[in-house]
């Protein structure tokens, strides 16, 4: 009897000691990394040695790569702040959730059931900084950032609380590169010297001083790399920190920032990882990898990272995992750029580029009155009226073809068009089908005019979207009518010309803008919707082809749809179309009389800006 007594005691204080063993288990969860975020603004791979043999050497950016992986082909999905950071604090892709236009007219919700990023980690117990810059088009709850300030730290957390820290460097953002030609020659008085200059760029002082000072900017932008690096091992916090390092978009020497190139969306990263978490990620420190990386997949990253499970909303997917990944896909997109509106969408798929422009005739110089403070692309207009580019150089000003395809790694400049090229005809076909899959399967809201997606789809975008995706297939099945041969697409054209809809109209439109003089035939039709359409915006869109087409002067017709409007994003679309009409190469100036705008519509900045470029 005493054995069994003695037993039984045994038995239950070992009970509870499993159970509370069991418990202290529970409450003692597997150690998380930190995250830290350094990004810099405005840079593109290209003027980065570590990535490119023309960029400047960077050291602090190259020490992370003794203990990291060097993405070589890492890309945002839109060539401009607000659209890319957009991107990458939601995960998705931003013509889905309607929040592609910079500067954003009115912020949009999140789609139903997402949250920011940040605020998943915050939830599950990690302290999130961010120093300091957001510049998102959505609305922003209060649960994303502990703190998102100039002051804010990582060293304010908790202790032992595992944290994800956002660093920003504007040091190399496009304003600095706003020097006047005062300072330049100052500079130019003690020192010169030389830099490479893209093919596409007139070989001149101007711009290789450009090239120089920007080039400069990215190696003070370093330094404070160094810094942040250098703060983290002082507090003894390397080896449990993941460091990401990555340009917040391309660079901003002229036709990079705000376009599609390469320049635009191909962007420097590395990764850093930390010795006591090198377990959570097949990629080996020490090393690169030409896996593909884009913006959306950097929210997915950094919750797989922290074991914190990815929304279903999320479009993208996580690149540091323990299993290999072999994705050679990225798509990009671009629609308005403060006041300048164009709508260009493009896919890479390993080293083919596939550029769609469904405006062909919004050449990329056209007037932006945010890029052209930068002296150089002044000179790079002026010398283009002067007739003193080459072919390649003038391309920038010259009406673009609607579809691209570019050999990227043999021309890194995407000089040479290769779509009419028969012996590609397999791969564009290839990379046209991936990208139609993709804006239809969004479905891409760009098919609606900015004025009309915000009044009828800003309250719930993606619900809406939804709602109207045949609709919006609809668009770009028309839209595509300009890949064929004009005769092919006649016939359709009239009968979409006559359509009910108006944006189905709209889009016929721009496809016979497209064939130009090629389309004469349909010109009776376009002079009745010029006079008659309900819609003022599909009035100038007619005057548009007739003044492509030498048929009409447009200022009448332009002006009355200026005059009419009250909604200042309507009147920025219809301002677009008039200083394209009165570019040199079209050359129909159009005279506006302030005093006839609506008031609410030239209290608007961006109409504001465009007015000051069109009324002297």
């Amino acid at each position: 009897m005493k054995t069994i007594f003695t037993k039984r005691i045994l038995l239950f204080f070992l009970s509870i000691a499993t159970f509370f063993s069991c418990k202290t288990a529970e409450k003692t969860p597997e150690k998380q990394p930190n995250i830290v975020w350094i990004v810099s603004e405005d840079n593109s791979k290209h003027y980065l040695k570590l990535f490119d043999d023309n960029g400047i050497e960077t050291p602090n950016i190259a020490f992370l790569t003794d203990q990291g992986v060097m993405f070589t082909r890492a890309f945002s999905n839109a060539p401009v702040c607000s659209v890319a950071r957009s991107t990458i604090i939601s995960g998705t892709y931003a013509p889905r959730t309607g929040v592609q236009f910079h500067r954003k007219s009115e912020l949009a919700p999140l789609p139903d059931g997402l949250h920011m990023f940040p605020a998943y980690l915050k939830q599950a117990g990690y302290y999130t900084t961010n120093n300091s810059k957001e510049d998102y088009n959505f609305v922003k709850s209060d649960t994303v950032w502990d703190d998102s300030s100039k002051k804010a730290s990582y060293r304010n957390r908790n202790e032992n609380q595992p944290f994800f820290h956002v660093f920003n460097i504007g040091t190399s953002h496009e304003s600095r590169i706003h020097f006047t030609k005062e300072e330049m020659d100052a500079a130019l008085a003690k020192e010169k010297k030389e830099s490479f200059i893209q093919p596409n760029h007139p070989q001149t002082e101007l711009f290789q001083y450009t090239n120089v000072h920007y080039r400069n900017k990215i190696q003070e932008m370093d330094k404070e790399v160094g810094a942040v690096i250098k703060e983290l091992e002082e507090d003894g916090l390397l080896e449990d920190t993941f460091i990401f390092y990555y340009g917040d978009h391309g660079g901003v020497l002229p036709g990079s920032k705000g376009y599609l190139y390469e320049t635009g969306l191909h962007v420097p990263m590395v990764v850093r990882i930390p010795e006591n978490f090198k377990h959570l990620t097949h990629l080996k420190a020490g090393t690169s990898t030409e896996q593909f990386v884009s913006f959306i997949d950097l929210a997915p990253t950094v919750l797989k990272l922290a074991n914190v499970t990815i929304p279903k909303q999320i479009d993208g997917k996580p690149f540091l995992t323990k299993e290999e990944t072999n994705n050679n896909v990225t798509y990009g997109y671009a629609d308005r750029f403060d006041e300048k509106y164009d709508l260009v969408r493009s896919v890479r798929k390993g080293k083919y580029k596939y550029i769609r422009n469904f405006q062909p005739f919004n050449f990329d110089g056209l007037m932006n009155n945010y890029r052209y403070k930068q002296l150089a692309y002044q000179e790079w207009q002026d010398l283009y009226k002067e007739g003193k580019l080459n072919d390649i150089q003038s391309t920038f000003f010259k009406t673009k073809a609607p579809e691209m395809l570019f050999d990227v790694e043999n021309d890194p400049y995407e000089t040479n068009n290769l779509a009419n090229n028969p012996e590609y005809k397999e791969t564009l076909n290839d990379v046209r089908s991936l990208l139609n899959n993709w804006i239809t399967g969004m479905p891409d809201l760009s098919f609606y005019p900015e004025h009309y997606y915000l009044e009828n789809g800003l309250n719930n975008p993606v619900k809406w979207g939804l709602e109207h995706k045949e609709d919006i297939r609809k668009y770009i099945t028309t839209a595509n009518l300009m890949l064929q041969d004009f005769k092919s697409s006649e016939e359709q054209l009239k009968a979409k010309l006559r359509s009910n809809d108006p944006w189905e109209r709209y889009w016929a439109l721009i496809v016979c803008s497209t064939y130009g003089t090629k389309a004469n035939s349909l010109k009776t039709i376009i002079k009745t919707i010029a006079k008659e359409d309900s819609e003022g915006l599909n009035k100038v869109r007619a005057a548009e082809f007739l003044a492509f087409t030498k048929a009409e002067n447009p200022e009448q017709v332009c002006l009355e749809a200026l005059y009419t409007t009250t909604d200042p994003v309507e009147a920025l679309l219809i301002l677009n179309s008039i200083t394209l009409l009165s570019s040199l190469d079209i050359g129909y100036p159009i005279h506006i009389d302030n005093t006839k705008l609506d008031e609410n519509v030239l209290n608007d900045s961006q109409v504001s800006r465009r007015i000051e470029y069109l009324v002297p």
